[in-house]
């Protein structure tokens, strides 16, 4: 596991992305656009795909979609920028 050092007011690599992938999830979490933002494309495709069948089929699958993707968006925006960067920038932990 590969650790970053942080400096006191500089600005982490990869950070940007935390406030971006946090709304994305918690406003459009079925979709899985917070995943690509993040470059977890097989997880944004994979949250894409079963809320949209869940669409047509009885709505549940979606819903289940959109509350990971509010639950993951509030874990994002609640952790520091080194514990976001840490977890899902360097170790790339694609769920939870």
């Amino acid at each position: 596991m590969q650790h970053v050092p942080y400096q006191e007011g500089a600005k982490l690599p990869g950070s940007e992305k935390k406030l971006a992938s946090g709304l994305c999830g918690i406003l459009l979490g079925g979709l899985g656009v917070h995943k690509f933002l993040l470059g977890y494309t097989t997880e944004g495709t994979i949250m894409l795909v079963v809320y949209i069948v869940g669409l047509f089929l009885c709505g549940i699958p979606s819903l289940i979609m959109h509350v990971i993707g509010i639950v993951e968006g509030i874990m994002y925006l609640t952790k520091s920028d080194e514990e976001f960067v840490q977890t899902y920038v360097v170790n790339k932990k694609p769920w939870f």
